[in-house]
């Protein structure tokens, strides 16, 4: 039997793309804002307890940028709130989660630097949206014993 990957945010510009290059890595099961609200913890643990995945790729965000600006809280829910969650639980749950992350956590300064971003460049988020990607990145890096994998 093939393993489950669980792939939050299957609907977006990034979720779109890796659907279609996990498929060969195990059963895709993609959840999307239409099937879940990614705001409310207990239906997204509701959906990993009767899945029981392998892996968890969180590919979800509130991408909206601007509107981030009047939306802060929710913002931080799916992106502050929802990795740390997902790192809490995947212990319990036994998958390792992978999270995508974004340049906005960087300081807006280091975006006309020349030479590309690196992943040890300090952090300084500019927004609202910068800096609940940090939120959720921080919070999954440091959930205890979580298997844990970040990309930005």
């Amino acid at each position: 039997m093939r393993p489950a990957i669980v792939l939050l945010g299957a609907a977006g510009q990034v979720g779109r793309e890796l659907g279609r290059a996990l498929l060969p890595l195990g059963e895709v099961v993609p959840l999307t804002r239409a099937e879940v609200d990614l705001s409310d913890p207990s239906r997204v643990l509701a959906r990993l307890e009767h899945v029981r995945p392998a892996i968890v790729v969180n590919a979800a965000a509130y991408t909206a940028v601007d509107r981030a600006e009047q939306e802060p809280a929710l913002a931080e829910a799916v992106n502050g709130e929802l990795p740390a969650l997902l790192a809490g639980e995947s212990q319990r749950l036994g998958f390792k989660l992978v999270h995508y992350s974004t340049d906005y956590v960087f300081d807006g300064a280091l975006h006309g630097n020349p030479r590309p971003l690196r992943e040890d460049d300090p952090t300084g988020p500019a927004s609202v949206y910068g800096r609940s990607k940090l939120t959720g990145e921080s919070a999954a890096l440091i959930a205890p014993l979580s298997p844990v994998s970040l990309l930005r």
